[in-house]
């Protein structure tokens, strides 16, 4: 569909003249001859730009131009003028005009000016579209007391600027809570930044975070802006915070306190305007007790906490995500959206889902792949969680290992050394794969094994 330009001059050699060539260039046109006509003509046929001359009678341009904003704020308007001056052209631009044009006109930078403003519209209407596709993949699903709560949390404190401090065990959706909270922020237009501390080894987490200078270190043969200077202005999730050294903490808690930095090898002070949003998966109470983790920093972050509840104490959302995740893959695989029989989706509830909202994505996902048919089935549920056993070899049930465990700690190794273990075997004990799937870092996977002392099938 052809976009249409409203040109609006009193002087019809000019209207003439930008007719033509508009036309040429496959646009519509229509026509006012004063600011008066420009107003009932835009209320009638909402042109999509309009070409606007400042000197006109009953109506001047920039008078036309305030009350074209005010009635069509996202409306794309260009000023043209014979008598312009510095401080019109400033006045235009405060008013809302996205170019000023001086006569006599260049033809050749009008349709350059129009193409260029034509292509900002489209530009911005596709990145209001992707950002409400964005929200509402990543938005969290459910209608459960916890996560209404949560919701409502989010929202609250979001249009702040405070700190905030997101816990809960791995997969259940502590990333998700980070891009709501800059969603509904009022720096949305801007970056957000993630960077998985846990993922990057130590040696390189602060040229990470911070950029470098050129020599600072073998390699560094440029210099290099960091994950704060990028989020400049926006919202940067430190994720998996509790793995970051106490050397980089120092700096966090500069940054928090100061709102500057220096770069790795640099002694120039940078300052930034950035929201920090952090996440953990461990108790930060016990790692402060250990050493491992700064008081000051854990207070200066826990502005805001946020607690994610896991999948088991929000059942009455598993079915709500098992519907929204059928779709979602039955789409992206191109496929018949599938539907689970009332008997599996019993099963799938009953499941205590270890790995949380993660676990059952990647089992959605899954059978929306691999089950025949439009009808996912009780045979077509995953052992383990039709009530099988879980751990390799035919050893001990989750539960029964689980009530031998006296500690919390012991309890979440225990749970996540059985979850890498069983996404291990899905995939054939092909490391890269496995990371993929479980959105976790290779080199980190290979420290949790190591760790776990599982033996590596071959």
């Amino acid at each position: 569909m052809s976009a249409t330009v409203l040109v609006v001059d009193d002087e019809e050699s000019i209207r003439t003249s930008l007719a033509g060539i508009l036309e040429d260039e496959g646009y519509k046109t229509l026509f006012a001859n004063d600011g008066v006509e420009a107003l009932a003509i835009a209320g009638r046929e909402l042109p999509d730009l309009v070409l606007l001359d400042i000197w006109m009678p009953r109506m001047d341009g920039l008078k036309t131009l305030q009350k074209l904003k005010e009635l069509y704020p996202v409306l794309t308007v260009i000023m043209m003028s014979g008598h312009g001056t510095i401080e019109t052209a400033v006045k235009s631009t405060k008013l809302g005009a996205y170019d000023f044009i001086e006569k006599p006109l260049s033809l050749e930078k009008v349709i350059v000016s129009v193409n260029n403003a034509l292509g900002m519209t489209r530009l911005q209407e596709e990145n209001a579209s992707l950002r409400g596709l964005v929200q509402k993949d990543h938005g969290m699903i459910g209608a459960s007391l916890p996560i209404m709560q949560l919701q409502d949390q989010i929202k609250l404190v979001a249009p702040t600027n405070a700190s905030v401090l997101i816990t809960g065990e791995n997969g259940t959706g502590k990333e998700l809570v980070a891009r709501s909270i800059h969603f509904y922020s009022q720096r949305r237009d801007k970056s957000f930044v993630e960077i998985n501390c846990a993922a990057i080894p130590e040696e390189l987490i602060e040229s990470e975070l911070f950029g470098h200078e050129r020599g600072a270190f073998t390699g560094a043969v440029a210099q290099k802006k960091g994950k704060f200077d990028l989020a400049d202005g926006g919202t940067i999730f430190l994720d998996e915070i509790g793995d970051m050294s106490l050397k980089t903490q120092a700096k966090v808690l500069r940054i928090l306190q100061e709102r500057k930095f220096e770069r790795v090898g640099g002694t120039r002070t940078v300052e930034v305007d950035v929201r920090i949003v952090a996440a953990t998966n461990k108790v930060l109470d016990d790692e402060i007790r250990s050493g491992n983790f700064r008081e000051d920093l854990f207070y200066r972050l826990n502005v805001v906490p946020f607690k994610v509840p896991p999948l088991r104490e929000r059942k009455e959302d598993i079915p709500l995500l098992i519907e929204y995740f059928l779709e979602l893959f039955s789409q992206r695989e191109g496929r018949e959206r599938k539907l689970m029989v009332p008997e599996a989706m019993a099963l799938m509830r009953d499941y205590d889902w270890p790995g949380n909202v993660r676990e059952l994505k990647n089992i959605i996902e899954r059978l929306v792949i691999m089950a025949p048919g439009r009808t996912i089935t009780v045979n077509q549920v995953p052992d383990y969680i039709a009530g099988g056993e879980v751990s390799r070899g035919g050893g001990a049930s989750r539960l029964e290992s689980v009530l031998e465990i006296s500690s919390l700690r012991e309890a979440r190794e225990e749970f996540e050394k059985e979850f890498i273990l069983q996404k291990l075997e899905e995939h054939n004990w092909n490391i890269s794969k496995t990371a993929e799937s479980i959105e976790l870092e290779r080199s980190n996977l290979h420290r949790k094994i190591k760790s776990y002392g599982i033996d590596m099938k071959k």
